[in-house]
This record gives structure tokens, sequence and C-alpha cells, in this order.
């Protein structure tokens, strides 16, 4: 039976079973190969780190962690989740399985995005969702913000002192007259038309086409869309879900099932509004739930 079982192998995982394996507890960490950022070129806003390729993180990552003889890193996906505290069974497609005293939750979340043609295409390169990891790189250009509403008005104000100028392009239907005009006293030029498509361009940047005009931007920001549980073990458990979407967890990262944590943008404590999209907090969260879980075993 391992100590810990750690379901995912992003930022928030790694650093869980690095933090479990110095402290020589048996863990395996499961590395299904899906990742929230998996399109991602380069991760920024990460010291130390700013402008690697996530690839390279995660192989670095895991080539560290094979110096450490209690943990086990496993390629492929969970199918189940069952037992209760110090007896959880961890099932697989094959029909094997393995027992262990802890979860840890890390399999993050999908972002769901707007049903606007060339956009999967873009995301993760050309199309982001976070200013504070990618919009420095559009500095001094034309910034695009997908969608408008409250969240194009939140991304205006962190955008602005980054972009020499910044179009809003609805969806669906053109914003209401007062909303223009709050985003063009914000300082947004907003198209009358909605997204048809995007598309890269040729320079390095998006093409937006709108009716019968086509406008050029450095890169876009999407002030529409979503997320969602990439995995649906928190059902499955019946862990207390918050308003976000997400996992609510304790300072711990514990969750509502006793000998259940959760780590990275999954889930979040209900003081928070929503998750922190960021390599940083994941892997600081995949460390503190760690840590508690040595607590909890060492008790």
């Amino acid at each position: 039976m391992y100590d810990a079982i750690i379901i995912g192998a992003g930022p928030a995982g790694l650093q869980a079973a690095l933090t479990l394996g110095r402290m020589h507890r048996r863990t395996m960490v499961v590395d299904s190969g899906e990742y929230r950022n998996g399109t991602v070129a380069h991760m920024h806003n990460v010291v130390g780190d700013d402008g690697t390729a996530p690839a390279d993180y995660r192989a670095r990552s895991r080539e560290q962690l094979a110096a450490y003889r209690d943990v086990t890193v496993a390629r492929g996906a969970v199918s189940a989740i069952t037992g209760s505290a110090d007896d959880f069974t961890v099932h697989f497609p094959d029909g094997c399985s393995e027992r262990a005293r802890r979860i840890i939750l890390a399999t993050g979340l999908v972002d769901d995005l707007p049903d606007i043609a060339g956009l999967g295409e873009l995301w993760g390169r050309r199309a982001f969702v976070c200013p504070f990891c990618d919009g420095h790189e559009l500095h001094d250009a034309t910034i695009g913000i997908i969608g408008a509403g409250p969240r194009a008005q939140h991304l205006l104000g962190m955008l602005g002192r980054i972009a020499q100028s910044i179009a809003v392009f609805p969806i669906d239907t053109p914003p209401a007259t007062e909303e223009i005009s709050a985003l063009e006293a914000a300082g947004a030029r907003v198209s009358a038309a909605v997204v048809d498509r995007v598309q890269a361009a040729d320079d390095g940047g998006v093409t937006v086409v709108t009716g019968e005009e086509s406008h050029t931007v450095a890169g876009l920001f999407l002030a529409a869309g979503g997320f969602h549980q990439r995995t649906p073990f928190a059902a499955q458990l019946g862990l207390r879900m918050l308003e976000s979407g997400c996992i609510e967890i304790d300072d711990f990262g514990r969750t509502s099932v006793a000998g259940v944590f959760a780590a990275g943008d999954l889930a979040h404590r209900a003081s928070m509004p929503g998750p922190m999209a960021s390599v940083i907090q994941a892997a600081a969260a995949g460390q503190l739930a760690a840590s508690f879980v040595v607590q909890e075993l060492s008790a």
C-alpha cells in the first residue's frame, strides 16, 4: 500500500511527489499526459523558469523525482477512486488497482472556449486567459479581447498599462450602448460586429474577422468562456464544491472528505473568489498538501 497516490502530474502533483519523496513516504504519481498548459510554448511569471517550455519543466521535474526511491511515476489514466481514509483504491482502465492511505487530487481544470472558428488552434500560443502569464510579451502593441461584460472591464484594467491599444470583439450579440460607452471610456475600441473567426497572422499576431472586416492584433485574451474539472473524481468522492466550480479545501489542502487532498487550480479556499492559474501557486499548493499528508500519517 502506498502512503499517498497523487492523481495528476502538473506543477502541483510533481511538487507534492517531491515533498513526499524527500520524507521517504511511499508515493505514486499518476501522469495522464494531459495538462491545462499543454499547448503553451513558454510559461512566464515563474521565477527561475521565466520563459521555460512547460514540457521541459515537467521533464526536468520527472528526472529529479527519479532520484527518490520511494516515488513511482506511472503513465496513464485513472478510471475511479473508491474507499476511505487509510484504505483508498485507485482503479485503472486495464482493471489493475493500487491502494493508498491518502489521495492528492492534482488533475487541474479544462478551459471552456467560446465556439469561435480557429480559436482552439491559437489557444495557449496566441490566445490566452491570464495577463500575468502572457500579457508582457504583447507590450506596446494592440491586444484583442474576445467578449465584453465585466470580465472585459477587468482585463482592460490589467492590460491597459501593457498594451499600446486594446480592441474588444463581442461574441454572439453586440453589447448594449451603455456597455460600449463604459469600455470606450476605459480606453478600448469596441467592434460593432461580433467575431466570426480568428486565425494566425503572418506577422505572428492574430487576424480577427468580424463580418466584412478583419482586424490584426498582437494576441488575444478571453473575456468569455469558463472551465470545468478535468476528471470526475470530485463527484465520485462526494467532495464539497464551490460556486466557482472548484473543490473546496481548507488552509492545508484538505477537502471535505477525510484523507482526500486537492492542490492546484482545481481547488481553492472558500475565502478566495476563484482559483489561481499559476505554476508557482500550484506548486506551492502541492507542497502544502503533501506536507500535511506527512503530518497526518506521522500522527
